[in-house]
């Protein structure tokens, strides 16, 4: 079609020998249209080369077929941390699978939080997926009053009937400080993530489980609370050492810490595992270039990221943009992957 005009809806009809309608309605995958008739048009589509108008259809079908994923943490954190470089891997591979665009939205302040408020709505966005939720943030109570579809990454906290996809983060603590206890260690605090995020909330709940289960009633004086990164387990593995010297055994609630503590570990003479004992909650590459190689609990965040986009997706295609499908819940399995730390 060099140099001539642009193949037109219109065109594609007069080719196939059918109506401008019918034309519209096999482009827009429409049930009902003869087999017939839609190879007839799907043919003159080839022929001539036509393009569907993106925009004319978004206004016919009421669907932007874009998603966007929604990440709230400063932007540094999302490109250097490995959890969301898997997640991110996860969801755009279910998305691409269903001939659905990712849009990585990242929220790091209240300017931000508020723009992104404004701009998610169905005239750009079909659904939204969530991922690293605080306890007080209003994102998620906002896209719910506009009834925007929501899969949330992890069971959001304070927020009832919601779609989601999380780790098996109680079972996680649990089964790691149950590793410490099976080794004999006697004294074993936990560096546990922030306490406004379901992550580190449950984690600590399966140390302390744990810990009762074999007899020992938690002690608050052996916990220490980081954020997840590399500079929180720093300051959190000096802070317990400084307040609790005799700890012999450690539960990290993410691996990125875990390197952290072993860093400090090993600066104040402390043989691991000899000395201490370490368990990390993660198995991202980290852990096995850790020194000594980090024993850590296997979280599957690739997977968790393909299931956010699938259960997302499949509400779409069964309620289309007018409500979001009944809210289902997905908890994925952790195991315990041994390595030299413990």
């Amino acid at each position: 079609m060099s140099g001539q005009q642009r193949p037109t809806l219109e065109m594609v009809a007069k080719r196939a020998g059918v109506g401008r309608g019918t034309v519209s309605r096999v482009i827009n995958g429409s049930a009902s249209v003869s087999e017939l008739t839609r190879n007839a048009v799907l043919g003159a589509v080839a022929d001539l080369g036509y393009v569907p108008n993106h925009a004319a259809r978004t206004l016919v079908t009421r669907r932007t077929d874009m998603v966007a994923l929604v990440v709230s943490e400063p932007h540094e954190r999302i490109f250097a941390e490995p959890f969301f470089a898997q997640v991110i891997k996860g969801v755009s591979a279910a998305l691409s699978e269903r001939d659905l665009q990712l849009l990585l939205t990242m929220v790091a302040s209240a300017q931000e939080r508020e723009r992104a408020g404004q701009f998610l709505t169905s005239e750009h966005v079909d659904g939204v997926l969530l991922l690293s939720e605080h306890r007080d943030d209003p994102l998620p109570g906002w896209l719910t009053e506009a009834g925007m579809p929501c899969v949330h990454g992890g069971r959001p906290l304070g927020r009832e009937g919601a779609s989601y996809v999380d780790i098996d983060n109680t079972g996680g603590g649990r089964m790691a400080t149950r590793h410490l206890v099976d080794r004999g260690c006697g004294r074993i605090g936990t560096i546990a993530g922030p306490q406004d995020m379901v992550a580190g909330v449950e984690r600590l709940h399966g140390y302390q489980q744990a810990l009762r289960e074999a007899g020992r009633e938690p002690d608050p004086g052996l916990v220490a609370v980081g954020d997840f990164s590399y500079e929180g387990g720093e300051r959190a593995m000096r802070e317990l050492l400084s307040a609790r010297p005799e700890v012999d055994g450690l539960f990290v609630a993410s691996d990125l810490m875990a390197s952290a503590a072993l860093r400090v570990l090993r600066e104040e003479h402390r043989r691991v595992p000899e000395d201490v004992a370490v368990v990390g909650h993660d198995d991202f590459t980290i852990a096995m270039h850790a020194e000594p190689p980090l024993t850590t609990m296997h979280q599957p965040a690739e997977r968790m990221g393909h299931e956010m986009a699938r259960l997302l997706a499949e509400g779409l295609a069964g309620t289309g943009r007018a409500a979001a499908a009944e809210p289902a819940a997905v908890v994925l399995d952790t195991h315990l992957v041994q390595r030299e730390s413990a």
